[in-house]
């Protein structure tokens, strides 16, 4: 029988124990380490051996995950241990620059350094519906594709440590956006006495046509054009003023349409109201400070 590899997981939250938990489950040796020895004890009875400190834990295995609560943690919980020949896959939640920042600290230190994502929740953590993104050097990943395939599907994106975290806060804006303009929407028409449950399935809808709406406007931001052949600005800027008066008609929070509403008319006033939606990319792409004296809401089409 083939002896899957040993891995050390540092960090023993919710995540980090369901990394380990999934390591378990898939036959692996797994060494843990918690600041507070206690958290590990369910897992110790479930197989894994426990290690007293940081540096035993990282010396136990050949491969180190790494899931703490910043990057000044793990920089805190690694200093003085010897990472020379170690591979360190960094788990840890934080922007890309702090990707970056902490993947240089430990490769200075004599580790070879995968960054990464974990894009699911604690539950879905395993081969089957998890999802991992990674970013460092190719090789690391391949090295050790086999073993990080228990924790969910790996998507390796290149050399850029800093790569994972960039996506995946990508995902997320698109993902809290979505939550914040569904509840705003809920609001509205809960004033008229609509019902959450009742407006969802319609929400729903919108929601099934994204994904070819979002291809498309891929398309025209990396391209660079913005046709408004079907859909232009002054169409659109109509519509979110609705939105907006509709709002703050019904004493909900105006703010989240405001926000979009000012970016399409400040687009219109740069003489691009024929163009389509995908245009606001280069509203976003340069913030201004907000003017105090933003257009009417009900002016969408003047």
């Amino acid at each position: 029988m083939e002896q899957k590899e040993a891995v050390t997981v540092l960090g023993l939250g919710a995540m980090g124990t369901a990394l380990a938990r999934a390591l378990l489950a898939a036959g692996h040796p797994v060494t843990v380490w918690n600041r507070t020895p206690a958290r590990a004890d369910a897992l110790v009875a479930d197989g894994a051996r426990p290690a007293p400190d940081p540096a035993s834990a990282v010396a136990a295995s050949a491969l180190t995950i790494v899931c703490l609560l910043d990057d000044d943690a793990v920089r805190a919980v690694l200093d003085g241990v010897d990472l020379a020949g170690a591979t360190l896959v960094n788990l840890t939640s934080g922007t890309p620059e702090h990707a970056r920042a902490t993947a240089a600290w430990l490769s200075d230190r004599g580790a070879e350094v995968l960054a990464g994502t974990i894009m699911v929740p604690t539950p879905l953590v395993g081969p089957e519906e998890g999802l991992v993104l990674y970013s460092g050097p190719a090789t690391v990943h391949d090295r050790h594709r086999t073993t990080l395939a228990a924790l969910g599907r790996t998507d390796h994106l290149g050399d850029d440590p800093g790569r994972a975290a960039l996506f995946d806060l990508g995902m997320l804006d698109v993902f809290f956006a979505g939550l914040a303009s569904f509840l705003h929407a809920a609001a509205v028409v809960g004033r008229d006495g609509v019902p959450a449950a009742e407006f969802v399935r319609y929400a729903e809808e919108v929601v099934a046509i994204l994904p070819a709406t979002f291809r498309g406007l891929a398309e025209d931001v990396d391209a660079g054009t913005h046709p408004g052949e079907e859909d232009n600005l002054v169409m659109d800027a109509t519509a979110l003023g609705h939105i907006v008066a509709t709002s703050r008609a019904r004493g909900v929070d105006p703010a989240l349409p405001e926000l979009v509403h000012r970016l399409a008319r400040r687009a219109i006033d740069r003489g691009h109201g024929a163009d389509g939606f995908s245009r606001v990319v280069d509203e976003i792409r340069s913030p201004r400070p907000r003017d105090a004296a933003a257009a009417p809401a009900d002016a969408g089409a003047r």
